[in-house]
């Protein structure tokens, strides 16, 4: 996964974070404060909301929230053992780490913006996709009505300086089909 967000701002951000909040368990900050301290982690570190759906998740919980303090979410299997998830993450370096952060009013927090990317992991809502297509389509239908009527606008006055007036019958009638489309 490329990754967006430089690696000096997710530093800044988790330092930022471990100072103002406090967790609902003392082994989420050491996980944490590791992750900062290795360049190559913290540059696989991935902020995002709903992060149960990637393959290798960590949710960490503030006091002032009601989720659960801790879970580490790999491929289908969750634990709350914090201790399991430090040595998957030591041994398994070169893979992705999504990090949910669950504190109180976290989307009105400029700094935990700056660092939250899209879950590329996210299931897609195929309802949503119908009404995003067939909304795309009118969109293209409605173009090229438009497009056809510029069209036909500039072929009747043609046929009305040419004085052709069988093709202006034509065109003009033609015209009045996709004004009636409106």
């Amino acid at each position: 996964m490329e990754n967006s967000v430089p690696v000096m701002e997710k530093r800044d951000f988790l330092k930022w974070f471990l100072e103002e909040y406090q967790l609902k368990r003392r082994e989420c900050a050491w996980l944490l404060n590791f992750l900062m301290s290795d360049d190559i982690l913290i540059e696989r570190v991935h902020f995002v909301e709903q992060a149960e759906h990637c393959p290798k998740a960590l949710m960490i919980s503030a006091n002032n929230v009601e989720h659960v303090p801790f879970a580490f979410h790999k491929n289908q299997h969750v634990t709350m053992d914090a201790e399991k998830s430090f040595h998957d993450i030591r041994l398994n370096r070169n893979e992705d780490i999504f990090i949910q952060l669950n504190f109180k009013n976290k989307q009105k927090i400029p700094q935990y913006l700056a660092v939250l990317e899209e879950n590329p992991y996210l299931p897609i809502n195929e309802e949503e996709e119908n009404v995003q297509s067939l909304l795309a389509e009118m969109i293209l239908d409605e173009s090229l009505r438009h497009h056809k009527m510029k069209m036909l606008e500039g072929c009747i006055d043609e046929a009305l300086m040419s004085g052709d007036k069988l093709s202006f019958r034509n065109l003009a009638e033609q015209y009045s089909a996709l004004k009636a489309l409106e």
